[in-house]
Order: C-alpha cells, then structure tokens, then sequence
C-alpha cells in the first residue's frame, strides 16, 4: 500500500495523468475537460479551487470504479493546468453482503491512481456509524454484521425470502445514511458527484416525497431543504417501514437505524456527469481490467452486481424454496431464477461476456451443486446464518399467527410435530419450556421477542398496496414474471420473481 511520503506531485501529472488518458476516447478526453470547467466555475473560480472538496461515493463495482477513476483525471488535469485542483473525497459504504473480493478490487484501483498519500485526497471506509480512514483489511465491525442480520430476517421472515425486500430494503436506507455521514462529516463536502441524470433525480426525488406523503409527514419543509430535505423525508418513510418491519418493542432498533442528515452549516450542490460519461463496460474495459486491475470475481461479480455477493444469495434462495417448500429440486429452483436474473441483465445491457461468465456458473449440475455449497458458506461467514435458518425464511412459519408453523415442522422438522400446541403457546407470549424456546431460537436466528413479534404481524401481500413494504416493492424495476410448475397438478403457472 502506498504511504505519504511517495506522493510526488510532478510524477503524478507527468507520468499517471498520460497514462491515465491514454485509456480515455477522444469524447472522454473533452468530457474531462467539461467537467473541470463545471468545478472551477461551481468553486467560484480557480483561485478558490483548493478549498473546493468534492465527494464521489465508491461501491466497489466496475461503474463506480470507472467514475473515480474520471475524476481522478479531471483532479490531475486542473493541478496541470491551473498548478491547484480541488480536494476529492471517495467514501466506500461496507455492508455485510461486501465480500473481501471488493474490498480488493478497491484497493487495486486506489494504487492505480496513486490515490493513497496524496493530501489532496480523502479515502473514507463508512460502517454504518463508523467513518474511518479507508484499509482494505479493516475488520467489519461486529454490530453493524448484527443489523444487517436482524434486517435480512426479519424483512425475510415478512416476505417468505423475497430477494429484493429481504436483501435490498434495509441496503437502500442504508445507502441513505451513508450519503449524510460521509457528505457531512469534518466539516463537510461543497459537491456530490452522481451519474444520475437531473431527470432521474427529480423522478426519484418525486418518489421518496410521495411516500413520506403516504405516511404522514409534512413534506414542503423537505422540498426548501434540498439534498438535507431528501435525507430527512428518507429518515421518516425508514423509520415508518422499520415500525411496520419489526412492530412494537422495537424503539432502539428504529433509532439506530435513523439516517444521518447533516446540518443547517452546509448543503453539497450535486453535480451531475450523467451526460459526461458512458457507463457502457465495453467502453472502458481495458481501463477497468488492464490499469485499474478490476476483477471480475467468482463471488463478488453475481448477475448484475459487482459489489455486492448478495445476488448469489438471491439466487440460493430460489434453489431452497423450490426443493423445501415447492417440493420439486433445487435446480429447478436455480433454473427459475436464472430466468429472472438472465432477463435482468440484458434490460440493464450488460456486455455477453458477462452474461455468459455469470450463467456458466450454474452450466451443470454439479456446478450448481459447487456454487450452493459457495453460497452456504458466504451465508455463514456474511450474516452467521446456516442453511436450516435460511430454509425456515422460506416458509415464512411464524406471521399471521403461526399459520405455516405446522407446515414447516411436518417439512422439516417432524420429531416437534407433538409439540406445536406448545410452540404456539410459546410464540402467542405465554410461558413454556426453555428448551423450546430455544429450539426455536436456533432453527431460526431470532431471538424470541422477535419471533413473537413476527407472530402478531402479517405476512406481507404484494397483490396489494396496504403496506409501505409492498408499496416499495410495487416500484422497483427487479422482478420478473417467470414460469413455475405447480407441484400437485404439474401444470405450468406464472409467478412475479424479485432479484438482482
């Protein structure tokens, strides 16, 4: 890694900036050049450009990676011209579903912009509460592991392991709370990079206000407020869904899930690059792969993510659903969601070598059989949870009162059928016997005020809007309609499948 004392100005415009270019095309290379001219004008002019701090959030993924790496360009293109450039923040969010192949491709992107020791970068690694100094190796911090847990079993036990609601909800709000503490934190940024277009940052900013309408909250301060306001209005629709996510009881869950707003002292403008870059892979694959060092990882690269191994879980879910509570085999399950994710990844272009590389992991059955063992590990190590707790997601036993309770037990665990009164009993908020209680406990992953909190709750109905969980889903683009077989009748029937 590099330190401090390598940073050398002079070698970083004479020897990387040419390098660096040299993978730009003659559009990008003008696109550049915009862009500085954006920054100097937003600064108020290049004599105010070095105080001017400018953050870019870093994902890990191949988009995010070719986006700092842009803006690296741009930094090294005004310090040669004008002899000053602005600072540049790159702050990373970590969530339980990043695995270390990530981690690594960030680091080799880093030293390949010689980013580590220059001052007038900040590398930021953001954990949830913690904002540290980026290290490839820094321990994932255990409580925030817990959050991501408690967050995927319960949106799971809600939703019978829907893919998108169980691993990407709490994720979304999360990502929420990242932009306000690495935007706000010491001293704050003065512009936000987004490759979103001013279009779709309307549209999504529409969207978050309408369903901060739709629980109640008084959304024209949020407007006055801009990027502050959309924080805020974001913090009362996440605190609305974790009340109806985990009940009451909750009240310590919720707030360490508020999502950080910064304050009245600053509010970074957002400039957009939407019209400056293509966020085609093709057209920048030997940046990506030959200077940047980008990998396209077994793990971390899964469908049509490259920062997040989350995708391969989606994918064993599907395979647990159909053999346990569909009664057909995991493959046909595995089969059904290459479908949703092959479908998936052709609507958002990605290149046919990454589609082929992507579906040739599942090529054959034992290949299938290599990546469930992958995708039961990655389970263990990510979240701590083990194959018997992800299949008891899937039959959602607990909701609506115990309604699947003696399914799942018939299915999977026959020796507790005598004991269902009891564990009934147990979950309804009566006393009975501990080692029940545990069991229940262990088989899964929640402690038992949970349990007896998913008890009292429903399941969630995507047919309808009477919840603000169904009511995210209804307008999120990831989810196909596949076709499944019926397991009595045989026959074939239509099912709306959610993924990435």
């Amino acid at each position: 890694m590099n330190t401090a004392e390598t940073y050398d100005p002079a070698a970083l415009q004479q020897v990387l900036l040419p390098r660096l270019l040299g993978y730009f095309s003659p559009v990008e290379m003008d696109a550049v050049a915009r862009l500085a001219d954006r920054l100097i004008t937003s600064a108020g002019g290049i004599e105010h450009i070095a105080d001017y701090k400018v953050m870019v959030a870093y994902g890990g993924g191949k988009d995010s990676s070719y986006t700092v790496a842009f803006l690296r360009a741009v930094q090294l293109q005004v310090a040669a011209r004008h002899g000053r450039t602005f600072i540049l923040r790159v702050a990373n969010m970590r969530h339980a579903g990043v695995a270390h192949a990530v981690m690594a491709n960030i680091d080799r992107t880093y030293q390949a912009l010689s980013l580590y020791g220059d001052p007038r970068v900040e590398l930021l690694i953001v954990d949830h509460d913690l904002v540290r100094t980026f290290r490839c190796d820094l321990p994932f911090p255990p409580h925030v592991r817990d959050m991501n847990r408690f967050d995927v079993l319960m949106n799971g036990h809600r939703t019978a392991g829907d893919g998108r609601p169980t691993f990407c909800n709490s994720c979304n709000l999360a990502v929420a709370d990242f932009y306000g503490r690495a935007a706000w934190w010491d001293g704050g940024v003065d512009a936000v990079m987004t490759g979103d277009s001013r279009k779709e940052q309307k549209h999504y900013f529409t969207w978050i206000l309408r369903l901060a309408e739709r629980v109640g909250l008084d959304t024209e301060e949020c407007r006055k407020q801009g990027f502050r306001g959309l924080l805020s209005a974001l913090n009362g629709v996440g605190q609305s869904y974790y009340a109806e996510l985990f009940g009451e009881g909750f009240d310590q869950d919720k707030v360490n899930r508020r999502i950080a707003s910064g304050d009245g002292n600053s509010d970074p403008a957002f400039i957009s690059i939407y019209d400056l870059v293509s966020y085609r892979v093709e057209d920048h694959w030997d940046l990506l792969t030959e200077f940047l060092g980008f990998r396209f990882d077994d793990l971390a690269f899964s469908f049509t993510e490259s920062d997040c191994a989350n995708p391969v879980l989606m994918a064993h879910f599907r395979g647990l659903k159909t053999q346990y509570v569909r009664r057909r085999t995991y493959h046909d399950g595995i089969a059904e969601y290459l479908e949703l994710a092959d479908g998936l990844m052709r609507k958002k272009e990605i290149p046919e070598r990454l589609i082929e590389l992507a579906m040739s992991a599942y090529a054959s059955a034992d290949k299938i059989d290599l990546r469930r063992e992958l995708a039961s590990a990655y389970a263990r190590d990510a979240f701590g949870l083990d194959e018997e707790q992800l299949v008891c997601m899937q039959f959602a036993p607990f909701v609506d009162a115990g309604r699947e309770l003696a399914t799942f037990v018939a299915a999977c665990h026959p020796a507790q059928l005598p004991a269902l009164p009891q564990l009934h009993d147990l979950l309804a908020g009566k006393a009975g016997d501990p080692e029940l209680a545990a069991w229940l406990e262990r088989v899964s992953g929640l402690p038992l005020v949970a349990l007896r909190s998913l008890y009292r709750n429903t399941r969630v109905n995507f047919d309808r809007e009477d919840s603000l969980i169904s009511r995210v889903r209804s307008s999120d683009p990831h989810k196909r309609r596949i076709v499944t077989i019926h397991p009595e009748t045989g026959e074939p029937v239509s099912e709306l499948v959610s993924g990435r």
